[in-house]
């Protein structure tokens, strides 16, 4: 079996990805029409050709432009479904996904459009695929908190249906700090909290995430290699890392992915996964993830990492020991 069909078949979850970033040009071109939108590209093949960034905020700005064609429950429905399709075809069996709310209220639709319309998609892809999954509500870190607040206020109807509180967006000059009060807000709402810190921004962000914001897994979180010390403080405590390579080089984290510090990570004894943050804009979905880094890593390595990606979800004990099982057996050549 070559590395690219093992990477296939292993079992895996997918813990870090922007539901709005895998809106593939194909579906940005088919939701403009269907809402009647125009915009600024006169083809698929043009809107490509855009993809190409030097920093996250080069990202963003696209980003933000694409998902104006995201206007009704249907669009984040048949968004949720294509992308869950895809997942399952690269071996995922759990995803938790994130969504941004403030993008499209500041639109002018109602949360529930996007809350509603991705928990449809959700409920149908695990009666389709079996692919269970989990919604996490990610605040604009570009904004401020009163807007979060406002956000999470809004949210409230569907407390019980969102798993977790995030923080994404243009990460320098806005630290974790800046969203302390919300944080512990939906802590106290027994909500999970996840953050991308480290990603851009110094290992002093990830500090924050982890001593201010309390956060239950890290999103991102290269840079803390830069501090000895909070490698061994997140080894210790067993934080996930949610690690997107092909994200990492097309955004210029990561100058060569020969380079990418997966395998340190590993050998620091921290708990990374593989993730693929917005494949869309980045070249490919999870199992593209695992193969580009593959190169670096040994088959057994592969297998810590999709452990780690059942490890680090917000799945219960049953369900964590169900997978890790699977993975056992795929790797040791029974069925899975």
């Amino acid at each position: 079996m070559s590395d690219s069909d093992f990477i296939s078949g292993l079992p895996k979850a997918e813990l870090h990805l922007h539901v709005e970033g895998s809106l593939e040009p194909e579906q940005m071109f088919a939701f403009a029409r269907r809402n009647r939108i125009s915009i600024p590209f006169p083809n698929v093949e043009a809107l490509r050709a855009a993809y190409s960034f030097n920093s996250l905020q080069d990202f963003l700005d696209i980003y933000y432009q694409g998902a104006d064609v995201l206007r009704t429950e249907e669009d984040f429905r048949d968004l949720a479904l294509a992308y869950f399709e895809r997942a399952h075809e690269d071996g995922v069996a759990h995803a938790e996904i994130f969504f941004d709310p403030q993008t499209h209220t500041a639109r002018g639709l109602p949360f529930g459009v996007a809350a509603d319309g991705l928990l449809a998609g959700m409920k149908e892809a695990e009666a389709k695929f079996g692919l269970t999954s989990k919604l996490i509500l990610c605040f604009l870190r570009h904004l401020d908190e009163d807007d979060a607040f406002l956000t999470f206020a809004d949210a409230e109807p569907w407390l019980d249906r969102i798993a977790g509180v995030g923080l994404d967006s243009s990460e320098v000059g806005h630290p974790p700090s800046k969203f302390a009060r919300v944080f512990e807000a939906a802590g106290k709402a027994g909500l999970k909290r996840v953050a991308h810190a480290g990603e851009e921004g110094p290992p002093e962000y990830v500090l924050e995430a982890l001593d201010v914001l309390h956060i239950d897994r890290l999103d991102h979180g290269n840079r803390s290699l830069e501090s000895p010390e909070l490698v061994t403080r997140l080894a210790r405590a067993g934080m996930t890392l949610t690690v997107c390579p092909l994200s990492n080089h097309k955004l210029c984290v990561v100058d060569d992915l020969a380079a990418h510090p997966i395998a340190d990570m590993l050998g620091h004894g921290l708990r990374p996964t593989i993730n693929s943050d917005d494949p869309a804009y980045f070249g490919g979905y999870v199992a593209d993830n695992y193969r580009a880094v593959a190169p670096l890593l040994t088959r057994d390595q592969l297998a810590t990492l999709a452990r780690n990606s059942f490890l680090g979800s917000f799945l219960d004990d049953a369900a964590v020991t169900r997978h890790i099982a699977r993975i056992d057996a795929y790797v040791a050549g029974g069925v899975q």
